[in-house]
């Protein structure tokens, strides 16, 4: 039975009742029962030490509880939080809070990159050919296939014109770049341009944007198990820069493809005419130094260059523990206003700076990246859970989300 009570104006004792005393219909009465009243003063209840020393238990015999939980503002925003949404910023906003050193290129510290760059993938390749050892070459694959990527990204930033504010000088390095590893520069870089003006949207953009369903579903199966089976996913970029995606048409060296306008027919000319230059020179070093080793010093760094460029641009549209919403017709212009967060307005090296001066701007549609030690290995499990769940989207409505397959992700319907 309870003791105490709680009420507004703190815990006060519960009005004690006695009962009387009775006698028994016996000869010889039992003794009769005295419940004397408690003999704690008054004052010692009103004060806190008094009362909590003398009662011990005194929390088992509250009558009701003491605090009343309640959702933190915080979670109850995210509950409400729609990525769907018109986000509450601008373009605008987030350049005015990227600091004005962050927009200036240093053409010089783009180029001592780029010598830094290929020395060390020269100095890898010499150095593998001089050991020939199987126990150096896992290594130098890797560490050649990651500075082939790292070759892509310095012309990556040549495309966005981040390199330097002279597109000769731009043009001339990312060519040079590109063409080293396969990649035919005007080309992608017209078709790069694409994807970030139609970021998000399911039918204009140009890199890993969704299937429609009805699309999905008209793609044999073979299709269908090389695009969402690992590791095939991740050898795709030679056959997109050929063919394109599911659904689209045309190629990147192809200067009469839908992806280019007339004008730029010579642009794309020039970069096909340095890719297949390149391409004759492998050639070339096939016969001087013999296919078995164009193989270890070349064609398996490069398909781990593809491997990493694929996994990169995929995680870039997939792989968050909320699903990412994708657009369509004018709808996409909301997320074209949220592509800054994947995009790249500063020039070279700066992205650190700007990124934390964006947050503040972005506030819960910035998503802080996962930290697993030196090696992001988490990111393979993204990637994985990915592939089982992200396959079409609806073939209607302006806002859509990636559907499962249940054929394809193994569960049973």
């Amino acid at each position: 039975m309870a003791s105490c009570v709680l009420s507004e104006c703190g815990i006060r004792p519960l009005a004690r009742f006695y009962p009387k005393p009775t006698t028994s219909v016996a000869s010889n009465p039992s003794p009769t029962l005295k419940l004397n009243p408690p003999t704690t003063p008054l004052s010692s209840l009103n004060s806190r030490s008094g009362f909590f020393a003398r009662t011990r238990n005194w929390a088992l015999n509250v009558a009701t509880p003491l605090t009343t939980l309640e959702t933190p503002p915080e979670e109850e925003d995210a509950r409400r939080f729609d990525p769907g949404a018109p986000p509450p910023f601008s373009l605008a906003d987030i350049r005015a809070a990227i600091p004005k050193h962050c927009w200036v290129k240093n053409p010089w510290k783009s180029m001592s990159y780029v010598v830094r760059d290929v020395a060390i993938v020269f100095g890898l390749a010499a150095v593998a050919a001089y050991f020939n050892s199987w126990l150096l070459w896992p290594l130098y694959w890797f560490a050649q296939g990651t500075m082939f990527w790292a070759l892509f990204v310095l012309g990556h930033d040549c495309g966005h014109g981040s390199f330097s504010n002279d597109p000769r000088l731009n043009s001339v390095a990312g060519h040079l770049l590109h063409s080293s590893i396969l990649v035919p520069y005007h080309g992608w870089r017209i078709s790069h341009r694409t994807h970030h003006q139609n970021h998000g949207h399911v039918e204009n953009d140009e890199s890993w944007h969704p299937l429609p369903e009805s699309l999905f579903k008209k793609l044999e199966k073979t299709t269908q198990i090389f695009r969402f089976t690992l590791p095939f996913p991740m050898l795709a970029y030679p056959f997109y820069l050929w063919n394109r995606s599911p659904g689209k048409n045309g190629s990147h060296f192809d200067p009469d493809s839908d992806l280019f306008l007339p004008k730029e027919k010579k642009d794309v000319l020039t970069s096909t005419a340095c890719w297949t230059a390149m391409a004759a020179l492998l050639v070339c070093l096939n016969f001087v130094v013999g296919p078995i080793q164009m193989l270890k010093l070349y064609v398996i760094p490069y398909w781990i260059f593809v491997m990493w460029l694929d996994f990169v641009t995929y995680l870039h549209h997939h792989g968050h523990e909320d699903k990412l919403p994708w657009y369509r017709g004018k709808v996409c212009k909301i997320y074209f206003t949220m592509f800054i967060i994947s995009s790249h307005f500063e020039p070279l090296c700066l992205k650190c700076f700007s990124t934390e001066a964006a947050k503040p701007v972005l506030g819960k549609y910035y998503r802080e990246p996962k930290n697993s030690g030196p090696l992001p290995l988490h990111l393979l499990g993204s990637l994985i859970r990915s592939m089982k769940q992200d396959h079409f989207v609806s073939d209607s409505g302006d806002v859509v989300y990636y559907e499962t397959d249940p054929k394809l992700s193994g569960q049973r319907t």
